[in-house]
């Protein structure tokens, strides 16, 4: 590749589009409407897919090794599946909530999540816990905004 490569010039304009251009592009590109993700997340992936379409994407065998390892990562759990890894914090990361005056930590782990010594299934449930009315997790511990995107 060299300077003048239309490739290049196509990934470096993302970087200076505005937000509707990009979401344009991915219409474009997607053939669908784009996700209600941040900026950063649609220049990564419209990155990603301009090179694909000019380069090619991965080999059959790469897609079946990954499918083989999501596999083995999940288990087949089709609740598990259908979760998206990078909504996920990741295991061992440590989730702090002040409520009432007291200090609650919450640890990810590869299944769940454990507070106080015991485990978790749910952020809900440990909010729940916590509080003793019936809260979404994400929300509770700042993972998740309380008004709906549009």
């Amino acid at each position: 590749m060299n300077t003048h490569d239309p490739i290049l010039a196509r990934l470096a304009a993302l970087k200076t589009m505005k937000t509707p251009e990009l979401k344009a592009q991915w219409r474009e590109l997607f053939d669908s409407a784009p996700p209600p993700f941040n900026r950063r997340y649609l220049e990564s992936r419209l990155a990603y897919r301009i090179q694909e379409l000019a380069y090619g994407g991965l080999k059959p065998e790469t897609i079946r090794q990954l499918e083989r390892l999501g596999e083995e990562l999940d288990g087949g759990d089709r609740k598990k599946s259908r979760v998206r890894a990078d909504t996920m914090p990741i295991a061992g990361t440590r989730l702090i909530r002040e409520w009432q005056g007291v200090e609650h930590v919450v640890t990810v782990t590869t299944d769940g999540f454990e507070w106080q010594g015991r485990p978790y299934k749910s952020l809900s449930a440990i909010a729940r816990a916590i509080t003793g009315t019936r809260w979404n997790g994400w929300v509770f511990f700042g993972l998740k905004n309380r008004r709906a995107r549009t």
